[in-house]
């Protein structure tokens, strides 16, 4: 269960570094959209597991290695929003978040159910 700092703490990450990549991010993965969905963060905030959604592309995981491959760019450009509210600069680390995609799949499954409709004289 996570204490009210650590979700103090994700909650500020998580709206700081969706003005990151709205800012820096073009230039990293191109046309893809990418939306923090949620942070979690270690007991000692020294680590904050970003999860992303990406849409518009084919390869999602891609996405995310790119990311990977720029962290040290996307962390300063964290770093530089956040200074001033956290003690230290916790280390990131991103992860693809497919509860999205899971749910539009799943609603697509339940529009496809023909449920016949009773008759008024039953």
């Amino acid at each position: 269960m996570e204490s009210k700092k650590q979700k103090q703490v994700g909650e500020l990450i998580r709206r700081h570094f969706g003005t990151v990549l709205f800012q820096e991010g073009s230039y990293i993965y191109g046309g893809a959209l990418v939306t923090v969905t949620r942070v979690k963060m270690s007991s000692d905030l020294g680590i904050a597991k970003i999860y992303l959604s990406v849409y518009n592309v084919d390869d999602k995981q891609l996405i995310v290695d790119k990311m990977r491959d720029n962290m040290h760019r996307l962390r300063q450009g964290l770093a530089h929003r956040i200074k001033s509210h956290v003690r230290r600069i916790p280390r990131v680390s991103f992860y693809l978040d497919e509860m999205v995609d899971e749910m539009y799949r799943v609603d697509e499954l339940l529009n496809k159910i023909d449920i016949p409709k009773e008759s008024e004289e039953e």
